[in-house]
């Protein structure tokens, strides 16, 4: 039993990265797709795109994004908010992430979004990691 599928859909792409692989499959739900369309939006991976398994369970497939010299456009992600240690922060005070290089993702009452928008729309929420 996945005691936090966040974690493990941010090391499947950890795992990928180091190991540069051209695509990468994790389970697929609602919160892992928006997640990987906000990555997708930022432009931190080329792209995603649902399929079945042989089993006929949902995956999402991520196709992970290098420059072209092999070197991946995500070079550091990390899990902030945990089971056992929520972090919630306010409107004025979303952290900038590695100085505006990186991005914050967010769940926030509106929906699952990048910390820009959230600044934007003028919402906080739970921070659920960070990517850079």
């Amino acid at each position: 039993m996945m005691t936090d599928p966040i974690a493990d859909f941010l090391s499947r792409i950890r795992n990928g990265i180091s190991a540069r692989k051209e695509a990468i499959d994790v389970p697929s739900s609602k919160l892992k797709v928006r997640l990987a369309e906000i990555l997708q939006e930022e432009g931190f991976i080329r792209g995603h795109r649902m399929k079945k398994d042989e089993r006929g369970h949902d995956v999402l497939q991520l196709t992970l994004k290098y420059d072209s010299n092999k070197v991946a456009s995500i070079t550091g992600i990390e899990r902030v908010s945990k089971p056992g240690y929520r972090r919630y922060v306010g409107k004025e005070s979303i952290p900038a992430t590695m100085n505006g290089l990186g991005i914050s993702i967010l769940t926030t009452s509106v929906g699952v979004m990048s910390d820009r928008t959230a600044k934007e729309k003028g919402v906080g929420g739970e921070l659920i990691c960070r990517v850079w």
